[in-house]
């Protein structure tokens, strides 16, 4: 199954072939659609449960005592009660069964995910049926590191060829990849004497980034500054235009060049050398070797998630590495993002790894790399030298 990213335009969910249900079937012929009804009360499709609920048991229990009764003394009233509490249950399961007739559902998640932090989960809903609303439906939820399902339900009635939607929040525990799941769907509506349960595959991944941390700097004397006049090759508000690049999500309208984006017919936008500040190249190594406490190491990933996204902001982060992969440089939002979900993923290697056979790290100034701080801390260099601990 594909991952999800942090762009909001890969949200999950946008396909019609997202929806599932029981009224997700397609066209069919009407003689079919009633050879199909009559078979399914027979003998229901895979996934689909049908049990009784407490009072459910004991109106059968009082049925069954009845109908004993009613056979051995011959009492006409006793059958016709029998045969009243008989139609209940059958009465019953019937409503329950138009109950989710034609209910479609979709999950959606909508990236990005941050540990420790509150996140939506949607489940949107539609009636598909044009004369019977929909009552009392319950949904089990379930999610990478919750030991049991979470049950929402449906507040309000769902009106014939209406939708609405049921809101779950989730608050991930740890980074990685997250699996969030429809586990069942039920009713109890009627008369709450049999739960009807329709199992759901109904399954999404998403990344989660790792959480923000605080970390302290260093007094910037440590931080390599650019000489009297020097300009760094990456965007920023200097006065001199450094190169035309095209149009990135995250990019502001104001940096588009709007003459040139109309000769070429595509988005561009102005690159602008940054005067007197200092640019920030992000290396981050995950030795096995080095990292050797499993919580110094996800301290390590937080850090730097922190730092990258600092640096962004501030308009100083020129390129990012993980490991021996290539270089690459950060110009936009979604290069941020691109490394935030490496980051995600991020697991300990065998290999430790010297900056001179890095991608650039040997030929740049001012690089991150990071290395542990006693037992518990995580420390940042610029260059070998001391710069922020976390």
């Amino acid at each position: 199954m594909a991952i999800e990213t942090a762009n909001p335009a890969d949200a999950i969910g946008a396909a019609a072939t997202d929806w599932q249900g029981e009224g997700f079937h397609g066209a069919r012929s009407k003689d079919h659609r009633w050879r199909r009804l009559l078979w399914s009360l027979i003998y229901p499709q895979r996934g689909q449960r049908i049990l009784p609920t407490v009072p459910g048991t004991l109106l059968i229990a009082v049925a069954l005592g009845i109908g004993m009764a009613a056979y051995n003394t011959a009492s006409n009233i006793l059958f016709i009660t029998l045969s009243l509490l008989l139609a209940c249950l059958v009465f019953s399961g019937v409503l329950s069964w138009f109950n989710v007739k034609r209910v479609t559902w979709r999950l959606r998640v909508t990236p990005p995910l941050r540990v420790g932090r509150d996140q939506a989960i949607m489940l949107e809903l539609r009636n598909g049926k044009r004369v019977l609303p929909t009552y009392g439906l319950w949904f089990d939820f379930q999610a990478t590191g919750l030991a049991k399902p979470v049950r929402q339900a449906l507040a309000t009635r769902l009106d014939p060829l209406g939708e609405t939607r049921i809101e779950w929040t989730l608050r991930p525990e740890k980074r990685g990849v997250l699996a969030v799941e429809l586990a069942a769907v039920g009713s109890l509506f009627p008369f709450g004497f049999l739960r009807k349960i329709i199992g759901s595959d109904l399954r999404r991944e998403v990344l989660v980034w790792p959480a923000p941390v605080e970390y302290r700097r260093f007094p910037l004397v440590s931080w390599r500054q650019p000489g009297q006049g020097e300009q760094n090759a990456t965007a920023g508000q200097g006065g001199d235009l450094l190169a035309l690049r095209p149009y990135a999500q995250g990019d502001s309208q104001r940096s588009v060049h709007w003459k040139a984006s109309a000769r070429l017919r595509r988005l561009v936008v102005r690159q602008f050398a940054t005067e007197m500040q200092a640019g920030f190249s992000l290396w981050v190594q995950t030795s096995a070797e080095v990292w050797t406490r499993p919580e110094q190491f996800e301290l390590l990933c937080s850090f730097a998630a922190t730092l990258a996204e600092d640096f962004f902001r501030a308009g100083r982060l020129t390129s990012v590495a993980l490991n021996d992969g290539a270089t690459y440089p950060v110009r936009s939002v979604r290069d941020l993002e691109l490394f935030l979900d490496r980051i995600a993923e991020a697991a300990l290697v065998d290999q430790s790894y010297q900056p001179s056979t890095s991608a650039g790290a040997g030929r740049r100034f001012n690089v991150l790399t990071f290395a542990p701080d006693g037992a518990r801390g995580v420390i940042a260099y610029v260059d070998g030298k001391p710069a922020a601990a976390a």
